[in-house]
Formats: structure tokens, C-alpha cells, sequence
């Protein structure tokens, strides 16, 4: 099998490291994904492994996690950890006004359609953006943290940029079984959010996979990033 990780393009910009892996064919999808470490090359290979071909990821890490994630601040919620700085707007305009210009340099043809995805806190940036920007017609958030304190209420109290293709939402079965009183409410809120979407008539699935937040991070992300592919 052709290695199609050799051919991924690579480049930095305000501090983040940016992974194109791109389509063998102009003119399709790209998924833009953010992630906590270096994952993009395992979650490709996964995606190709699965059948998916024609579209190209783009894998961004070297983020400033707590910072460029969050949408507002909040404390940290477990002992020992780092605070949440709301640091996502200012990210978010260097995403879609600096990386995407400079990644689709690197793209052949035109763009059929952007989708943003994550994992955790990269999920929750992944549904906060499109409240933000039109650039993103599809969405996949995977375990994402909505959890944050008032995130939910945000979901339902203002408008989406532009009516989605479709939004993929997925989370570990065992999430929410924590005393933690911020971490406990994310099944609750991730099926409040997914029920508001389906009924605004948004083709929105939600996936409840078995284990932990921390089990099987790239081949869950791959299933979301397939199933908005194929939509």
C-alpha cells in the first residue's frame, strides 16, 4: 500500500505546527483538525485504512491548549490543573485569516467544503467556531468538553453562522461517571445539544462509544471524521 504519509506538506505560523496531508485529487473536502499532540499521522492513517480517499487533513498542534481551546475563562476544575484563559476567538481569527489561506496555497483545485473537528477541548472549539465564522460547513466534536460551565446555554441562545451540512457528536459511555460536578454533566449536556440540533433540523448523529475519555482518541476521531465525509 502506497505510504501516504510521505507526502504530507508541513509548516509553522504564530507558534502552531500545521500537517497537510492532501487529497491525491483536486477539487475535494478538507477537515481541519486540532489537536493536543502530534496525532494527525495516526488519525490519516486510520481514515485511509478505513476507505476514505479523496478529501485532505489538515493537523494542527503545538496549540496553547487551555488557552486557545476555551471560549471564556473558567478555574481549573480538577486539582493540580492549569486555569482555562478564553483565548479561542483570537485563535480562531488567526485559523481562519492566517493557517487557511497559507494551508490551501498547498491544495490543488478548489475547496468543495471545510469541516472542523477535535477531540475534548479541540471538540468544543470544533462547535463554538461555527457560531463564529461561515468557513465550516460540517463539524465533528469528539468527546467534546461540554462540560464548560455555560456552554450548553451559549449553544441554545445564539445563531449558528451558517446552517450546517451536518455536526458529528461522540463520547465515551464512562465521561460522565465522575463526583467531579463540572466533568459529570457532560452526557446530559452533549444529549441536550445534540436533541437542540436535530431539532433545528440540522442532520446532527450522536455516538455513545464504550470506555473513558482517554480510550481510543484516534480511531474515534477517524469514525467522526468518516462520517461527515460521507454525508
Amino acid at each position: 500500500m502506497e505510504n501516504y504519509l510521505l507526502n504530507k506538506y508541513q509548516f509553522t505560523m504564530y507558534g502552531k505546527q500545521i500537517d497537510i496531508y492532501p487529497s491525491s485529487r483536486p477539487d475535494c473536502p478538507v477537515v481541519y483538525l486540532n489537536t493536543f499532540s502530534d496525532e494527525g499521522g495516526g488519525i490519516y492513517k486510520i481514515l485511509r485504512e478505513m476507505g476514505c480517499k479523496y478529501f485532505t487533513l489538515v493537523a494542527i498542534s503545538s496549540l496553547e491548549w487551555n488557552n486557545d481551546m476555551p471560549p471564556w475563562d473558567i478555574p481549573p476544575v480538577l486539582k493540580d490543573d492549569t486555569p482555562f484563559t478564553g483565548g479561542a476567538d483570537k485563535y480562531l481569527k488567526i485559523l481562519t485569516g492566517k493557517i487557511i489561506p497559507e494551508t490551501e496555497k498547498h491544495i490543488q483545485g478548489s475547496i468543495s467544503w471545510r469541516a472542523i473537528t477535535g477531540y475534548s477541548l479541540a471538540g468544543l472549539f470544533a462547535v463554538y467556531s461555527i457560531y463564529h465564522t461561515d468557513i465550516f460547513t460540517r463539524a465533528a466534536s469528539v468527546s467534546g468538553s461540554f462540560w464548560f460551565p455555560g456552554f450548553k446555554e451559549y449553544v441554545f441562545s445564539h445563531k449558528i453562522m451558517i446552517h450546517p451540512g451536518c455536526i458529528y457528536l461522540s463520547l465515551g459511555n464512562t465521561e460522565s461517571k465522575t463526583k467531579n460536578p463540572y466533568l459529570k454533566t457532560v452526557q446530559e449536556n452533549t444529549e441536550a445539544i445534540f436533541e437542540f440540533y436535530k431539532n433545528k433540523g440540522i442532520d446532527t448523529i450522536f455516538q455513545l462509544n464504550q470506555g473513558s475519555h482517554f480510550k481510543g482518541i484516534a480511531r474515534r476521531m477517524a469514525t467522526g471524521i468518516k462520517w461527515i465525509l460521507e454525508k
